[in-house]
């Protein structure tokens, strides 16, 4: 699983980043992740609204945080 997490190091994506990291703890699974800090390549997503999550390429959610429990039940 290749998780990426877009945004530009502001608060709340820093927050996705370590509620994603915890997310994967519940589920005992391992995963890369991969913060994405530039502007070309977060757009080059579709994506218009930061923190956005990208697992395997696919754009799960943007412009907001997840919870742990709640991204446990998208990372499943």
């Amino acid at each position: 699983m290749e998780i990426k997490v877009l945004g530009s190091g502001c608060p709340k994506c820093i927050q996705l980043e370590k509620n994603v990291k915890e997310a994967l703890n519940i589920l005992g699974k391992e995963a890369s992740i991969e913060k994405v800090t530039d502007y070309v390549e977060i757009v080059s997503f579709g994506v218009m609204s930061t923190p956005a999550l990208v697992v395997d390429g696919k754009v799960l959610f943007a412009g907001r945080v997840q919870t742990p429990s709640a991204l446990a039940k998208l990372l499943k």
